[in-house]
């Protein structure tokens, strides 16, 4: 199966189960920005259940914007935030400490470029996963694709589809039930190297 879909911030399950599974990947890389999408937003499983990461961005909505040209705003201080809120989600997980020298770093230095942030981000989980995924970049937007599988439908955060993953032991887990589809980080943290046979073995079919 080849795929286009869009670079999110520490991507949910279903892109990564879309991502494992195809022979290749395609990245939309000459869409317009829009807010409410999993491109500056990632969620993972906090003490009080489903917790929002939200990377602040310099955009309005009146003038149209190209993903790639939307900047970061990095005058608060949202990556700190980010990085606490995960070791006080995580620290007791099975595979954090295993797993925070890799992505420490990204908390640590500014990056201009949203989607650059975005693809660093990706590039570090797949050096965890040890996973090699040979991926291209689109070269123009398309409405329409032909001889691909379009999933760049799974950026919507709002009409996200439900899938029927298979559950998987979470931190929190006694306190709020399971909750699917979270950031790549839950199960990376939570399954450490067994996350990639986790991923191969899901189907992403909605219900």
């Amino acid at each position: 199966m080849e795929i286009i879909i869009h670079p999110t911030y520490f991507p949910n399950i279903a892109h990564f189960v879309a991502i494992v599974q195809a022979e290749s990947v395609a990245f939309e890389v000459f869409d317009n920005f829009s807010k409410q999408t999993y491109r500056n937003r990632t969620y993972i499983y906090g003490a009080n259940g489903k917790l929002s990461l939200n990377i602040p961005v310099v955009f309005s909505q009146k003038n149209r914007q190209k993903y790639s040209e939307v900047e970061i705003f990095n005058a608060d201080r949202w990556q700190l935030n980010h990085w606490k809120s995960l070791e006080s989600s995580y620290r007791t997980s099975p595979f954090f400490q295993f797993y925070e020298d890799e992505l420490r770093h990204l908390f640590f230095e500014d990056t201009t470029y949203l989607m650059d942030f975005n693809m660093k981000c990706f590039e570090v989980i797949c050096e965890c996963l040890q996973m090699e995924i040979d991926y291209s970049e689109t070269a123009s937007f398309q409405k329409e694709i032909l001889g691909k599988s379009d999933l760049r439908y799974l950026v919507n955060s709002k009409k996200a589809p439900v899938f029927n993953f298979d559950n998987y032991t979470q931190v929190f887990e006694s306190k709020h039930g399971f909750i699917p589809n979270l950031s790549i980080l839950d199960l990376l943290f939570n399954e450490g190297p067994n996350a990639l046979n986790y991923l191969e073995s899901q189907t992403l079919i909605a219900e």
